[in-house]
């Protein structure tokens, strides 16, 4: 008999959970940067093996919104955790745990109160960035965080069934460990998705992403939230991708002084495509779109 679910893996901005789904899949399903919020929709990432197959949910990372964008980020992050086996709340090895890490943790024991409920997971990530005895201090931070939590919402018996493993994203230390725990928690059934499928984001999807991860990258800090990004054409081995900014100077700033920035994101991208892609970018101006919520349902967001 075969076994299937899903675990949903949720955590503030950077943290590493999109960075820990390729890790456990064992190829890249979903775009990674050093810039907060790059995921924007719930990815699902999936890894059958041994008569077991584990859907794994990566979702926006949880915040505090300032515009319509961030608030429909924490819905999808929140909605994502509905219906799951296993729900991973990721931390980082080398932070005290704050506010935003706690709101994290609350919103899985909230889902873990019952005992019939999803499987709680504290994951302290980034372990390859500090010593032993830091992770020690940060399990055990977490450890407390949790009880003390469950204790204030009155589901203390939901934090003695937490489990707490230490991993390192980037590196692969300490996953095996965790994905044997999660592959154990499926209940039996039908696989879910074909045994060969890693990842159910349509192909259009996973080329804009490619591009705006690019984007995101080579323009730092200084506008990841204005990009949005979409396939307007898809006739192999042609693909055009639109590229959304809310400004007319951000436009300027994604083009590059004599278009080399632009030049360099579709060189970078088309490296990630199967050979022979004819990939094609343009820049539109979409004033306003993360305060607008036409726009948005009109992006799928």
């Amino acid at each position: 008999m075969t076994r299937s679910g899903f675990c949903a893996i949720i955590g503030r901005p950077n943290v590493g959970k999109s960075t820990l789904v390729n890790q456990v899949v064992g190829t890249k399903v979903t775009i990674t940067s050093a810039s907060p919020n790059t995921t924007r929709n719930a990815i699902r990432g999936i890894l059958t093996e041994g008569g077991v197959q584990v859907v794994f949910v990566d979702t926006p990372g949880i915040h505090r919104p300032k515009t319509g964008l961030g608030n429909r980020l924490n819905e999808t992050a929140r909605a994502s955790v509905d219906g799951v086996d296993v729900i991973m709340a990721v931390v980082e090895a080398g932070k005290a745990i704050g506010p935003g890490d706690r709101n994290v943790i609350a919103t899985m024991l909230d889902k873990c109160r019952h005992r019939d409920g999803p499987q709680g997971v504290v994951v302290v990530n980034k372990m390859d960035k500090t010593g032993r005895d830091a992770i020690a201090a940060q399990l055990m931070a977490a450890h407390e965080a949790v009880t003390l939590i469950a204790e204030e919402k009155s589901m203390a018996d939901a934090a003695t069934r937490v489990e707490y493993f230490p991993v390192s994203a980037k590196s692969g230390a300490g996953t095996e460990e965790l994905i044997a725990f999660v592959r154990a928690q499926m209940p039996e059934g039908e696989y879910l998705f074909p045994e060969d499928e890693v990842s159910d984001v349509p192909e259009a999807m996973w080329v804009a992403e490619l591009v705006r991860e690019q984007l995101v990258r080579k323009t730092k800090q200084e506008l990841p939230h204005s990009i949005h990004c979409r396939v307007i054409e898809f006739e192999w081995p042609h693909i055009l991708v639109e590229i959304l900014v809310e400004r007319e100077s951000q436009k300027g700033m994604v083009i590059g002084k004599g278009g080399q920035l632009l030049k360099d994101v579709g060189i970078a991208a088309r490296r990630q495509l199967p050979e022979g892609c004819f990939l094609e970018l343009k820049v539109s101006v979409e004033p306003g779109w993360q305060k607008r919520d036409d726009v948005m349902d009109r992006f799928g967001l």
